[in-house]
């Protein structure tokens, strides 16, 4: 058996056949774990800080003593604007030329 058995189907391409903002996270997740660091960017530009953004959560559990809040939504902004600027230069720019 390999890990990619076990990963979940986008609901939104399943059914409707579009890509969501966040197709491709968890093969590119493994790809980076599998050392390919170039084609998991190219699957998923955020890829590096969504695990950058997973990483503080986890830190925030473990470190009480710090407050991680301001970290977090930055993280998460950042990601955001990654994840929709890659989107629609995905579909609009790159399918168009």
């Amino acid at each position: 058996m390999k890990i990619e058995d076990f990963m979940l189907s986008c609901p939104s391409k399943k059914f409707l056949g579009i890509e969501c903002f966040g197709c491709g996270t968890q093969r590119a997740i493994v790809m980076v774990f599998e050392g390919r660091f170039g084609e998991a960017f190219h699957m998923f530009p955020a890829v590096y800080t969504l695990l950058l953004f997973f990483a503080t959560v986890f830190l925030s559990f473990v470190d009480k003593k710090r407050n991680y809040g301001s970290l977090l939504v930055v993280l998460a902004a950042v990601n955001a604007v990654i994840m929709v600027v890659s989107y629609f230069y995905k579909h609009f720019y790159i399918n168009t030329h």
